[in-house]
């Protein structure tokens, strides 16, 4: 019985098809694949202003340009084309995508060749060539929720943030600018992304549309129906499994790093020298020393312990520097370095131990409390045996 309350509960929360319109949605759908009139021009402008924000690492123009861009109408008429067997809509919908892909690689190829400015550190150009699983489950959770506002009776702003968290637009300029300046890492990396977005759009597209029983166009044979799933099972094997590969090697990059921070911060000091910077590339390390130079037993030692954290000794690579600074003006910077530290640690462990001590403080006063409630509640029950009496 209680088992039948739960699910009848979960059911109450969970319910969507009393909510949903889907004749409505479907053709609103339909509506919005078609690259003509005004949509040419807001894609016109999406471009514009996904390429000026990605030249000048502008984090919020790229999102008005993902808010701008109609680039997300084709892919979900896709999806939903896939679900109701409807094959002049999926005809329809690959067809202005593509041109909409041509004029979004045009159009940012042109503005990058034409651009006056050259990025030193394209951090937001960059973000879009390594795609990941992460990215995947982005495009594929807000595919399903991007098709379930558009079902809605009542819709929200939730499109608005599909549209910025699966962000269509800047991978295709970044593609752009890959081939105005003949990078095929930028180029390749972002046309993955996007296909990555797409196809997961479509594929979250087409469940949603199963899910909630849209209305389908024609019925299909089971040999069909078998081929068909077969194909999309193929084309989701050779999207996905790159981009786990790309989550592996980032996990892996991303540990190496703290590792690396972990060792630089428990050994700082290394002989009469000391660690003043290092820099990380993937699975390699250069380690800035200044100080004396180090002898072959302190650089044995030091590859030791950095193994001890997983790094490498074939992956170290040791620069020293003692700018111009003698032994003993190094030593005294050395111990300044250690003073400090320590001075440092002897202010956290005070304020630890001043911290204890008021902990401890307020629970003896709240057992004193409780010890003086006890009593009060024994004479409230001895009265209470008295009034029965």
């Amino acid at each position: 019985m209680m088992w039948e309350d739960i699910k009848k509960r979960i059911r109450q929360y969970t319910y969507i098809y009393d909510q949903v319109d889907t004749d409505s949605a479907a053709e609103r759908i339909k509506s919005s694949i078609w690259f003509k009139g005004p949509n040419a021009w807001i894609l016109a402008f999406a471009i514009v202003l996904a390429s000026v924000g990605l030249n000048v690492n502008s984090t919020a123009v790229i999102i008005g340009a993902m808010l701008v861009s109609p680039l997300m109408g084709p892919i979900i008429g896709a999806g939903l084309a896939l679900g109701t067997n409807d094959t002049d809509l999926l005809r329809s919908a690959a067809k202005n995508l593509l041109v909409m892909v041509g004029i979004s690689l045009l159009a940012s190829t042109v503005f990058f060749l034409l651009s006056p400015l050259s990025l030193v550190n394209p951090t937001e150009l960059e973000a879009r060539t390594s795609p990941t699983i992460y990215d995947v489950l982005i495009a594929l959770f807000g595919g399903l929720a991007g098709i379930l506002e558009n079902s809605r009776k009542e819709r929200g702003t939730v499109l608005s943030g599909v549209a910025i968290a699966t962000a269509l637009m800047p991978p295709l300029c970044t593609a752009g600018y890959g081939l105005a300046h003949l990078n095929m890492h930028f180029f390749f990396g972002a046309m993955y992304l996007f296909v990555i977005n797409s196809v997961f759009i479509a594929l979250a597209t087409f469940l949603m549309v199963k899910y909630l029983r849209f209305r389908t166009v024609t019925g299909i044979s089971a040999e069909v129906s078998v081929k068909r799933n077969r194909i999309m099972s193929i084309v989701l094997a050779i999207v996905i499994i790159p981009s786990l590969w790309s989550a592996v090697v980032l996990i892996g990059d991303n540990n190496y790093e703290r590792n690396v921070h972990s060792f630089v911060d428990s050994n700082r000091i290394v002989g009469s020298s000391y660690i003043y910077d290092y820099k990380v590339e993937g699975r390699k390390v250069k380690f800035s020393l200044a100080g004396e130079e180090l002898s072959d037993s302190l650089r044995t030692d030091f590859l030791d312990k950095a193994a001890a954290y997983h790094i490498k000794p074939k992956s170290i690579t040791i620069s020293e520097h003692n700018f111009g600074l003698t032994q003993k003006e190094m030593d005294s910077m050395i111990k300044e370095v250690t003073v400090k530290a320590d001075e440092e640690r002897m202010r956290y462990d005070s304020e630890i131990e001043a911290l204890r001590s008021s902990l401890d403080s307020l629970t003896q006063r709240i057992q004193s409390l409780e010890a003086a409630q006890e009593p009060a509640d024994s004479l409230i029950v001895n009265s209470d045996i008295l009034e029965d009496i």
